[in-house]
């Protein structure tokens, strides 16, 4: 048996959500907590048939609200522990979610989008930023990581347990079912190798020693009782997500300086934005490309730069207008016109965004 689940580089054309279950063995992620809903199901599957032979462990829940919970239970143990979700089972795991904003346990969370409302589809969407984004009771104080394909998933699926466990604020990988279903090259590598260190774990229950006498009781609470105190511990939370946002913002972009529209789109659909931007600068067209990867905290301050003096935003996305009221907010005060494409539930070719760019500057 290797002592390592993956120790040398190695290509592979895999689904998805088997990236997601190699990725969080390379992570060194102890265990997965879950219960099945499509189009997450095989990322169980997967880790289920791989956890023994690498003495990790499964456990599968009643529901997604317990796994939600038993994954904060298991983190509050000091173990790197994971679940993964969709659609009905994100709206079940927001209280387990907040509570982990609360009490500020690393949660990680791989979600893979389906269509909504209610049960809907079971193929692919974007409608489910606002749910991880923002989600439950509260302000939303954790990282969503959207990823546009099998390599991102496995990066980001990795990243995922350096920023929970760095920062102590729960941590979504945001896919959706193309990328969870279809296959694609990817080349998954031990951390390691790439110069990732691990951040280490740490138990928040059963410290050595006598509360009071031989260390300082800790205190973790989720409930208050007092609007006074509320405040003060929002506003903590607050100022310390303010402490490191900006290290976590992540993006990417081209061909903005002499750009007169920016087409905006993340996830897969990114991708389709991506290769229409590169077929419009053949055409002579003078478009620029600009992918949030952070959609939580979301990179305004650089989608503002990249929008100044610019005709118009094209917001691409397949819901209608989550992703755009993240630019909304982050553009308040511009004037740059936003426009929309958006196909709730449905894929975006490149083919469809070359034409309506073309009909915005023509």
């Amino acid at each position: 048996m290797a002592t390592k689940p993956i120790e040398k580089d190695t290509n592979v054309f895999v689904t998805g959500n088997e990236v997601v279950a190699w990725a969080a063995l390379a992570a060194d992620a102890q265990i997965m907590y879950g219960y099945p809903i499509t189009p997450q199901n095989e990322i169980m599957h997967y880790w289920t048939r791989l956890a023994p032979k690498y003495e990790r462990r499964f456990l599968q829940t009643e529901d997604e609200l317990s796994a939600g919970f038993t994954t904060c239970g298991g983190v509050m143990t000091g173990t790197r522990a994971f679940t993964a979700t969709a659609g009905p089972g994100t709206i079940l795991m927001q209280e387990p979610i907040t509570m982990a904003e609360m009490m500020r346990i690393p949660l990680v969370v791989v979600v893979q989008q389906r269509g909504g409302p209610s049960t809907a589809t079971v193929i692919y969407s974007q409608q489910e930023v606002n749910l991880c984004c923002y989600g439950g009771n509260g302000e939303g104080f954790r990282v969503v990581y959207s990823t546009a394909g099998h390599q991102d998933l496995y990066d980001y699926t990795i990243k995922a347990f350096n920023t929970a466990w760095k920062y102590q604020i729960p941590t979504i990988v945001l896919g959706d079912g193309y990328q969870a279903k279809m296959r694609e090259a990817v080349t998954m590598y031990d951390p390691a190798s790439r110069g990732i260190e691990m951040e280490p774990t740490k138990a928040f229950v059963g410290a050595e020693g006598c509360p009071g006498v031989d260390r300082e009781p800790r205190f973790y609470r989720n409930t208050y009782n007092t609007e006074e105190e509320l405040l003060d511990v929002v506003g903590d939370l607050k100022a310390h997500y303010d402490s490191f946002k900006d290290e976590v913002v992540e993006y990417e972009d081209s061909d903005i300086d002499d750009a007169e529209i920016i087409v905006v789109g993340h996830g897969v659909v990114s991708r389709a934005c991506k290769e229409a931007v590169k077929a419009l600068r053949q055409a002579g067209y003078k478009v620029g490309y600009f992918r949030p990867i952070t959609l939580r905290p979301f990179p305004q301050k650089q989608l503002a730069a990249a929008a100044e003096g610019k005709k118009a935003i094209l917001a691409v996305e397949s819901a209608l207008g989550q992703m755009k009221r993240l630019i909304t907010d982050g553009l308040y005060g511009m004037t740059v016109p936003i426009e929309e494409y958006f196909k709730p539930g449905k894929g975006v070719s490149s083919q469809e965004l070359v034409e309506k760019v073309k009909s915005m500057l023509d």
